[in-house]
């Protein structure tokens, strides 16, 4: 019984002995891992301590950062108000500066512009007198140029005027003279129905009525039986020759043939008038082959134009006859040849008149465009020496304005050089202009000068009188 609990019993002191050596182990491990942590913990507690002793040493730094920053700001403080202080002071001070500088300056501008004042107008005097005589004999035939160019203009204007009113007039009075001399042709026909020259006389006397009439001037405007040759040496002798601006001319013969007309006029048997009628057209056609014949347009001396005129002086002889003969007209013009009656020659020989009246006011156009581009370029020539005079005013103003700084401006001026000098004890008669002397910038150097003489000047007399 013993021996069979023996092994038992050893294996239950075994078992108890692992359990015992497993339960040590396991107390050494939990041991270890205590003593590991609590060794930890103190690292971690001296950590701690470190860093506690370090913001301990920065709250002091701090403190004393703090300490020493509001002694700082107290003397920042401090200056501040010094300093706002001295400004306030400094402030016044400029102002006060400032106010004394305006008062100088307003002082010395006025004084200035009183002195340059007096001085141009006594520079000015001399030279404005000479410059006003000089412009004035400038002027003076710039002047009367412009007059006679507006009476001129005015003139010409009033001139034209007064003909273009009266050419009403006088072209409403063409045809009472018209009916005037139609009248007279008519009651001279009788006399003249029988002496072929003397109807040429009388027509050549209507002809040169109506010229004296038109305006145009004879042995300028137009020419009464001119001598004349043509190509083939032949001699001519047109009745008229009116001669037209820019050396044209138109020739003007009188052909009058009354005998068919006038019998025409008394008869009262209807065939007996239409034979007299176209008799009278067969005169008229005659003459007009006649005087195309005669080629006037191409005589030698004269430039006349492409056509010649062909003066009936009775209009109703003429009107009849167009009337009749529709192709009378184109007959003659075919020839080179028109037809014209008092009224309307004398319309064609108003209207030359116009023409010429015309060639003359271009001519004094010309004539006076030509003088305006002279008086023009005397103005420019005028301008260009005022221009002259101008810059020479300024020059003169800009040395005089250099020549007063160099008196009154700037260190070492004359009126502060001369001041310090009589300061130093030269001699004089006569003192400078106050004003002058305010005006002037008397240097450092000059007012050193003058109170150290004036210091040597007590002195000698302190020594005098000890």
């Amino acid at each position: 019984m013993s021996e069979a609990f023996l092994p038992i019993l050893v294996i239950a002191l075994v078992t108890l002995l692992i359990t015992s050596i497993t339960f040590v182990f396991v107390l050494l491990s939990k041991f270890n891992a205590v003593r590991i942590e609590a060794a930890c913990a103190s690292d971690r507690l001296k950590s701690k301590e470190k860093e506690l002793d370090q913001a301990v040493l920065d709250l002091a730094l701090i403190k004393e950062a703090l300490t020493n920053s509001n002694l700082e700001l107290t003397k920042s403080r401090e200056e501040l108000a010094g300093l706002n202080t001295r400004a306030e002071l400094e402030r016044d001070q400029f102002e006060e500066k400032l106010k004394f500088i305006e008062r100088s300056k307003q002082q010395l501008g006025e004084s200035f512009k009183n002195m340059a004042n007096d001085l141009l107008e006594a520079k000015s005097k001399s030279f404005s007198q000479s410059s006003k005589e000089n412009i004035t004999a400038l002027l003076s035939p710039l002047q009367d140029k412009i007059t006679q160019f507006e009476k001129r203009v005015e003139e010409t204007y009033d001139k034209e005027s007064k003909e273009r009113f009266s050419l009403v007039r006088e072209i409403k009075s063409l045809q009472a003279l018209n009916n005037k001399i139609s009248e007279d042709a008519i009651n001279l026909t009788n006399a003249l129905k029988s002496d072929n020259k003397a109807q040429g006389t009388w027509g050549e006397f209507v002809l040169e009525t109506i010229l004296e009439k038109s305006g145009l001037s004879k042995g300028r405007e137009y020419e009464v039986q001119v001598n004349l040759k043509s190509e083939d040496g032949s001699k001519s002798q047109p009745d008229i020759i009116v001669h037209l601006p820019e050396s044209r001319d138109i020739v003007i013969d009188s052909k009058v043939s009354l005998r068919a007309w006038d019998t025409y006029c008394s008869s009262d048997q209807p065939s007996e008038k239409d034979r007299l009628l176209k008799q009278h057209i067969v005169s008229i056609r005659q003459h007009v082959k006649t005087l195309s014949a005669k080629d006037y347009q191409n005589l030698i001396g004269i430039n006349s134009l492409d056509y010649v005129f062909l003066f009936m002086p009775v209009e109703a002889a003429y009107s009849t006859a167009v009337q009749t003969d529709r192709d009378l007209f184109q007959y003659a013009f075919e020839r080179n040849i028109i037809f014209v009656v008092p009224s309307t020659l004398l319309t064609t020989l108003r209207t030359v008149q116009n023409l010429w009246r015309l060639s003359q006011q271009n001519q004094n156009a010309n004539e006076i465009a030509d003088r305006a581009g002279a008086l023009y370029d005397k103005f420019v020539a005028f301008v260009d020496d005022l221009e002259e005079i101008g810059g020479r005013i300024d020059a003169s103003r800009r040395s005089f304005e250099k020549a007063k700084t160099k008196l009154v401006s700037g260190r070492g001026n004359l009126v502060g050089r001369a001041e310090a000098l009589r300061g130093l004890g030269a001699k004089t008669s006569k003192k400078q202009d106050p004003t002058l002397v305010e005006a002037a910038d008397v240097s450092d150097e000059a007012e050193a000068n003058l109170q150290q003489k004036q210091g040597k000047q007590e002195i000698g007399k302190d020594d005098t009188r000890h």
